[in-house]
Protein backbone atom coordinates (compact mmCIF):
# COMPACT_ATOMS: atom_id res chain seq x y z
CA UNK A 1 0.00 0.00 0.00
CA UNK A 2 2.57 2.39 0.91
CA UNK A 3 4.74 1.89 -2.67
CA UNK A 4 1.11 2.49 -4.16
CA UNK A 5 0.66 5.66 -2.21
CA UNK A 6 4.41 6.99 -3.18
CA UNK A 7 3.85 6.57 -6.43
CA UNK A 8 0.62 8.49 -6.90
CA UNK A 9 2.61 11.20 -5.22
CA UNK A 10 5.40 11.01 -7.66
CA UNK A 11 2.85 11.27 -10.22
CA UNK A 12 1.04 14.11 -8.80
CA UNK A 13 4.23 15.78 -8.14
CA UNK A 14 5.69 15.50 -12.24
CA UNK A 15 2.23 16.68 -13.43
CA UNK A 16 2.30 19.74 -10.99
CA UNK A 17 6.00 20.45 -12.56
CA UNK A 18 5.11 19.80 -16.08
CA UNK A 19 2.11 21.55 -15.78
CA UNK A 20 4.26 24.49 -14.66
CA UNK A 21 7.23 24.44 -16.94
CA UNK A 22 4.17 24.14 -19.89
CA UNK A 23 2.71 27.12 -18.51
CA UNK A 24 6.11 29.34 -18.10
CA UNK A 25 6.95 28.49 -21.68
CA UNK A 26 3.91 29.20 -22.72
CA UNK A 27 2.96 32.14 -21.12
CA UNK A 28 5.72 33.64 -19.19
CA UNK A 29 6.76 33.39 -15.70
CA UNK A 30 5.44 36.53 -14.03
CA UNK A 31 2.02 35.77 -15.55
CA UNK A 32 1.10 32.30 -14.52
CA UNK A 33 0.36 31.73 -10.76
CA UNK A 34 0.25 28.87 -8.54
CA UNK A 35 -3.75 28.53 -8.84
CA UNK A 36 -3.63 27.99 -12.51
CA UNK A 37 -0.54 25.41 -11.71
CA UNK A 38 -3.40 23.62 -9.37
CA UNK A 39 -5.82 24.29 -11.81
CA UNK A 40 -4.66 22.68 -15.18
CA UNK A 41 -3.87 19.52 -12.91
CA UNK A 42 -7.05 19.66 -10.87
CA UNK A 43 -5.67 19.32 -7.46
CA UNK A 44 -6.07 22.20 -4.66
CA UNK A 45 -3.97 24.86 -3.82
CA UNK A 46 -3.41 23.04 -0.89
CA UNK A 47 -2.13 20.10 -2.35
CA UNK A 48 0.68 22.07 -4.48
CA UNK A 49 2.07 23.68 -1.28
CA UNK A 50 2.71 20.12 -0.30
CA UNK A 51 5.15 19.54 -2.51
CA UNK A 52 6.65 22.93 -3.44
CA UNK A 53 6.94 26.03 -1.46
CA UNK A 54 6.51 28.36 -4.09
CA UNK A 55 5.96 29.34 -7.38
CA UNK A 56 9.75 29.20 -7.40
CA UNK A 57 10.85 25.80 -6.23
CA UNK A 58 8.55 24.17 -8.88
CA UNK A 59 10.64 26.23 -12.16
CA UNK A 60 13.89 24.85 -10.78
CA UNK A 61 12.29 21.48 -10.14
CA UNK A 62 14.35 19.89 -12.79
CA UNK A 63 17.77 21.73 -13.29
CA UNK A 64 18.19 21.45 -9.58
CA UNK A 65 17.75 17.55 -10.05
CA UNK A 66 20.47 17.74 -12.78
CA UNK A 67 22.39 19.61 -10.25
CA UNK A 68 22.56 17.10 -7.56
CA UNK A 69 23.40 14.18 -10.49
CA UNK A 70 26.19 16.58 -11.06
CA UNK A 71 27.33 16.35 -7.73
CA UNK A 72 27.08 12.74 -7.03
CA UNK A 73 29.35 12.08 -10.23
CA UNK A 74 31.83 14.44 -8.75
CA UNK A 75 31.68 12.57 -5.69
CA UNK A 76 31.83 9.00 -7.74
CA UNK A 77 35.06 10.32 -9.16
CA UNK A 78 38.54 8.37 -9.06
CA UNK A 79 41.55 9.97 -7.16
CA UNK A 80 43.90 10.07 -8.91
CA UNK A 81 42.11 12.80 -11.38
CA UNK A 82 43.42 16.30 -10.96
CA UNK A 83 40.71 18.85 -9.82
CA UNK A 84 39.93 19.98 -13.18
CA UNK A 85 39.55 16.51 -14.63
CA UNK A 86 36.94 16.11 -11.57
CA UNK A 87 34.69 18.84 -12.77
CA UNK A 88 34.55 18.46 -16.21
CA UNK A 89 34.32 14.47 -15.89
CA UNK A 90 31.53 14.64 -13.50
CA UNK A 91 29.85 16.94 -15.94
CA UNK A 92 30.22 14.90 -18.80
CA UNK A 93 28.91 12.10 -16.52
CA UNK A 94 25.58 13.99 -15.56
CA UNK A 95 25.66 14.51 -19.26
CA UNK A 96 25.37 11.36 -20.40
CA UNK A 97 21.78 10.32 -18.27
CA UNK A 98 20.11 13.88 -18.41
CA UNK A 99 18.06 12.85 -21.11
CA UNK A 100 16.34 9.87 -19.67
CA UNK A 101 15.88 11.35 -16.59
CA UNK A 102 14.42 14.33 -17.54
CA UNK A 103 11.70 12.76 -19.93
CA UNK A 104 10.46 10.71 -17.06
CA UNK A 105 8.72 13.78 -15.91
CA UNK A 106 8.45 16.09 -18.99
CA UNK A 107 9.64 16.34 -22.65
CA UNK A 108 12.95 16.78 -23.89
CA UNK A 109 12.40 20.15 -25.40
CA UNK A 110 9.99 21.36 -22.90
CA UNK A 111 12.57 21.52 -20.54
CA UNK A 112 15.20 22.95 -22.45
CA UNK A 113 12.71 25.91 -23.12
CA UNK A 114 11.82 26.13 -19.57
CA UNK A 115 15.99 26.32 -19.05
CA UNK A 116 15.84 29.61 -21.12
CA UNK A 117 12.89 30.64 -19.62
CA UNK A 118 14.98 30.59 -16.01
CA UNK A 119 17.99 32.48 -18.14
CA UNK A 120 15.80 34.71 -19.73
CA UNK A 121 13.52 35.96 -16.59
CA UNK A 122 15.15 38.68 -14.10
CA UNK A 123 13.61 37.08 -10.98
CA UNK A 124 14.55 33.54 -11.87
CA UNK A 125 18.06 35.01 -12.63
CA UNK A 126 18.48 36.11 -9.19
CA UNK A 127 17.28 32.89 -8.07
CA UNK A 128 19.52 30.79 -10.10
CA UNK A 129 22.74 33.31 -9.10
CA UNK A 130 21.92 32.79 -5.52
CA UNK A 131 21.08 29.04 -5.75
CA UNK A 132 24.79 29.25 -7.70
CA UNK A 133 26.36 30.76 -4.50
CA UNK A 134 25.42 28.57 -2.37
CA UNK A 135 26.20 25.38 -4.79
CA UNK A 136 29.77 26.61 -5.46
CA UNK A 137 30.94 26.61 -1.52
CA UNK A 138 29.17 23.29 -1.50
CA UNK A 139 31.32 22.29 -4.71
CA UNK A 140 34.97 24.06 -2.73
CA UNK A 141 33.90 21.54 -0.10
CA UNK A 142 33.64 18.51 -2.11
CA UNK A 143 37.28 19.89 -4.53
CA UNK A 144 39.03 19.95 -1.05
CA UNK A 145 38.20 16.90 0.37
CA UNK A 146 39.14 15.19 -3.11
CA UNK A 147 42.20 16.88 -3.34
CA UNK A 148 42.84 16.33 0.44
CA UNK A 149 43.54 20.14 1.23
CA UNK A 150 41.23 22.46 3.28
CA UNK A 151 38.58 24.10 2.32
CA UNK A 152 39.96 27.38 2.77
CA UNK A 153 42.61 26.39 0.84
CA UNK A 154 42.45 29.47 -2.14
CA UNK A 155 43.44 27.24 -4.79
CA UNK A 156 40.04 24.68 -4.79
CA UNK A 157 37.88 28.35 -4.39
CA UNK A 158 39.60 30.37 -7.26
CA UNK A 159 39.59 26.79 -9.39
CA UNK A 160 35.33 26.46 -8.57
CA UNK A 161 34.94 30.52 -8.82
CA UNK A 162 36.43 30.29 -12.31
CA UNK A 163 34.39 26.69 -13.18
CA UNK A 164 31.09 28.24 -12.34
CA UNK A 165 31.54 31.64 -14.08
CA UNK A 166 32.41 30.09 -16.97
CA UNK A 167 29.03 27.49 -17.08
CA UNK A 168 26.84 30.45 -15.79
CA UNK A 169 27.95 32.27 -18.95
CA UNK A 170 27.88 29.09 -21.81
CA UNK A 171 24.09 28.69 -20.64
CA UNK A 172 23.55 32.46 -20.77
CA UNK A 173 24.87 31.57 -24.45
CA UNK A 174 22.81 28.44 -24.83
CA UNK A 175 19.85 30.37 -23.73
CA UNK A 176 20.00 32.81 -26.11
CA UNK A 177 20.90 30.80 -29.37
CA UNK A 178 18.10 29.24 -30.14
CA UNK A 179 19.26 26.02 -30.10
CA UNK A 180 16.67 23.24 -28.35
CA UNK A 181 18.74 19.97 -27.85
CA UNK A 182 21.14 18.56 -25.22
CA UNK A 183 23.46 18.00 -28.13
CA UNK A 184 23.74 22.17 -28.56
CA UNK A 185 23.67 22.40 -24.97
CA UNK A 186 26.42 20.02 -24.88
CA UNK A 187 28.69 21.68 -27.10
CA UNK A 188 28.19 24.99 -26.27
CA UNK A 189 28.99 23.97 -22.44
CA UNK A 190 32.59 22.16 -23.77
CA UNK A 191 33.42 24.77 -25.91
CA UNK A 192 33.37 27.37 -23.69
CA UNK A 193 35.21 25.07 -21.12
CA UNK A 194 37.75 24.33 -23.07
CA UNK A 195 38.73 27.77 -23.57
CA UNK A 196 39.50 28.34 -19.54
CA UNK A 197 42.90 26.94 -19.84
CA UNK A 198 43.56 29.46 -22.46
CA UNK A 199 42.42 32.40 -21.55
CA UNK A 200 43.96 32.06 -18.16
CA UNK A 201 47.54 31.23 -19.51
CA UNK A 202 47.75 32.34 -22.96
CA UNK A 203 49.08 35.95 -24.49
CA UNK A 204 45.61 37.27 -26.80
CA UNK A 205 47.52 39.50 -29.07
CA UNK A 206 47.49 38.46 -32.09
CA UNK A 207 50.95 38.33 -33.98
CA UNK A 208 52.39 41.02 -35.66
CA UNK A 209 51.96 41.10 -39.83
CA UNK A 210 55.30 40.82 -40.42
CA UNK A 211 56.43 38.41 -37.60
CA UNK A 212 58.62 35.64 -38.66
CA UNK A 213 59.67 37.93 -41.88
CA UNK A 214 63.61 38.85 -42.12
CA UNK A 215 64.53 42.47 -42.22
CA UNK A 216 65.02 43.87 -45.80
CA UNK A 217 68.82 44.08 -46.82
CA UNK A 218 70.50 47.25 -47.17
CA UNK A 219 72.19 48.28 -49.95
Amino acid sequence: MSGLRERKKRRTRDALVRTAHELFVARGYERTTIDEIADSVRVSQRTFFRYFANKEEVAFALLWMVEERFFTAVGERPGHETPMQVLRNALDTAWDGISEAIQEVVPLELYLRMWQVIETTPALVAVHLRRSTEQADRLVTEIAHHAGVAPDDPRPQVLVAAFSAVVQLAGRHWATSGEVSVESARRIYENYLDQLGPALGEDWRPAPANAGTPPERRG
